[in-house]
């Protein structure tokens, strides 16, 4: 079961554990938690989830925030975020649709 509470391992920095997640979970899990970061932190999403390495690039480009691409986690396959400021928000329940 993945953890939805994400573990801050330094200021600035979350990694988010979304494993067993299918993709637009995976989305949801990332809007949730990253609501009251500030812009340049880094989120590193650990996911086994195939779709991933497409959904997530997409998914910042829609909002504006920064793909950096895939890493290595203590938890195995992961990609990492970083917030921009004034990103576009998209709505709670469906990622993929900004708010106007």
């Amino acid at each position: 079961m993945p953890s939805e509470t994400g573990r801050a391992i330094e200021t600035g920095r979350l990694v988010l554990d979304a494993r067993g997640l299918a993709c637009v979970q995976v989305l949801l899990l990332t809007r949730a938690r990253i609501v009251d970061l500030p812009p340049e932190s880094a989120v590193t999403v650990a996911t086994d989830d195939p779709a991933a390495p497409l959904d997530l690039p997409a998914w910042c480009h829609l909002t504006g925030h920064r793909y950096l691409g895939p890493v290595q986690s203590d938890l195995g396959q992961a990609y990492r975020i970083e917030l921009a400021a004034g990103a576009a928000v998209v709505d709670r329940r469906r990622p993929w649709a900004v708010q106007p």
